[in-house]
């Protein structure tokens, strides 16, 4: 197991973090998703955090965005306490979040738009960044025009145009066909290497994991989730997240990190069929 990343690094840290969400009707009553869990990521590393399903990856993932306040607990932004939105971070969701009603090039530019930059200056970045992940020539594609891939790489753009130096991925290839969610994770390490940006990325999956990262944490099943395990990812860059899946050690890291994790998922899994019980 790997230790954190030295404090002049770190881009992002949730120190004691501890999330409780309280119902209206029920004062005093509430469901801690996340408990004392402290979590950095260095500038320029890939750090991914898996568990359970259900467990509080996206409750985390929510509270570096500054979207949740936490119950308990700091997050620190390049060593500044957080104080609402984090403005130094790009979140790319799960679910599309794409306006059906603008092509993808103005999907792209509304970001650009919004921090006040000339419409020419905001076009031509968008139409750059486009290229960059495969899109040029579709700008003037609508959301319904495009296949999933296709939506993937308009959000990655939308993401990365506003150049961020903290980048947040909630599982955003997990509805894709294997295929072409490989292609999006080796377009992403590709870019992810050549701006260096601090990333967190929230993943059900172990294989992608250990594939793009620097870094894998473990976390417990809910509820009060926290980190169990930290692993760090020694194999060689760059990577080809297929073929790397061959690799012995590749094998030996998902072996012990599969150790840690099947419990809590075997847990995860028990607490499901009794809520539907």
């Amino acid at each position: 197991m790997s230790t954190a990343a030295a404090p002049a690094a770190r881009a992002l840290e949730l120190h004691d973090i501890s999330v409780t969400f309280r119902a209206r009707e029920a004062a005093g009553q509430g469901y801690t998703a996340v408990a004392r869990t402290t979590l950095a990521v260095g500038a320029g590393e890939f750090v991914s955090v898996v568990g359970p399903t259900g467990c509080g990856k996206s409750t985390l993932l929510n509270v570096a965005a500054g979207l949740l306040a936490p119950s308990a607990g700091e997050v620190r932004v390049f060593g500044q306490p957080l104080a609402g939105i984090n403005r130094r971070a790009g979140y790319m969701f799960q679910a599309d979040a794409l306006m059906p009603w603008r092509s993808a090039l103005a999907n792209v530019m509304v970001g650009l738009q919004y921090r006040g930059l000339a419409e020419a200056e905001a076009r031509a970045q968008a139409e750059a960044w486009l290229a960059r992940v495969g899109l040029a020539g579709f700008g003037d594609r609508y959301p319904h025009q495009l296949s999933g891939g296709m939506r993937k790489r308009t959000a990655l753009a939308q993401t990365l145009a506003l150049d961020p130096d903290i980048i947040l991925m909630d599982e955003p290839f997990s509805a894709l066909d294997i295929q072409t969610r490989q292609l999006m994770e080796n377009e992403v390490l590709a870019l992810w290497a050549a701006r260096k940006k601090a990333v967190l990325f929230i993943t059900h999956d172990l294989d992608e994991a250990i594939a793009m990262s620097d870094r894998v944490v473990v976390l417990s099943a809910g509820p009060a989730t926290h980190p169990i395990g930290e692993f760090a990812i020694d194999l060689p860059r760059p990577r080809d997240v297929a073929e790397v899946r061959t690799d012995a050690r590749f094998v030996e890291l998902h072996g012990r990190i599969w150790s840690v994790l099947r419990e809590e998922v075997l847990k995860g899994y028990a607490q499901q069929l009794r809520q539907v019980a």
